[in-house]
């Protein structure tokens, strides 16, 4: 086993854990998982999840400002819903995402699986953009994606990674309950108490 893979790993669970925690610490702890998996990803040449990786420590600065300062009068974020008109440009993203980088993979580079390698690499960064958002769908989209990134990893012998990714779609169930019942209690009517 790759240590460095075994290591992001444990990274990679913490961050997801916190996340659905709601807590602000699962981005940094993000930061160190999504860096290690570059050279994880180099090595097994999923080039688009590699570049991906990149794109999340982007993502993460931005989601760790974000729930930090993005909510009402610059205070934290609360879980919302994705807005209509936003479902069909992150819909539009995934799409367009997918067929420019695996055209781009399957004609300029040796990659394994351009193809899905590219859906998931798509699917992946609206989920995230969708998480720095504090969207609750962003767990749905977190479920499909990382169930098939279970498949692809078993397909690549990347066994620690598979595991890893099996252990983020049970932690995104979580996560989206979680939030649910956080969206329920923020909507639910505050009694007054004389």
């Amino acid at each position: 086993m790759d240590p460095i893979e075994v290591t992001a790993a444990v990274f990679g669970v913490a961050s997801v854990y916190l996340s659905a925690r709601q807590n602000v610490w699962n981005w940094p702890l993000g930061i160190i998982n999504v860096t290690l998996y570059i050279f994880v990803f180099y090595e097994a040449k999923l080039y688009a999840d590699m570049g991906l990786q990149a794109v999340y420590i982007v993502l993460a600065a931005y989601g760790w400002w974000h729930w930090l300062h993005g909510g009402t009068n610059r205070g934290m974020l609360r879980v919302s819903r994705v807005p209509p008109r936003e479902i069909i440009l992150l819909g539009f993203a995934f799409v367009a995402g997918t067929a420019a980088l695996s055209t781009l993979l399957a004609r300029a580079t040796d990659a394994s699986l351009p193809l899905t390698d590219s859906a998931l690499t798509a699917a992946s960064l609206v989920a995230q953009y969708m998480m720095t958002r504090k969207y609750v769908e962003s767990w749905l989209v977190w479920i499909v994606a990382d169930t098939a990134y279970v498949a692809m990893f078993i397909y690549k012998s990347l066994w620690p990674t598979a595991a890893l990714y099996l252990l983020f779609t049970i932690l995104a169930v979580v996560g989206w309950r979680q939030w649910r019942a956080s969206l329920r209690e923020q909507s639910a009517p505050q009694t007054a108490y004389a």
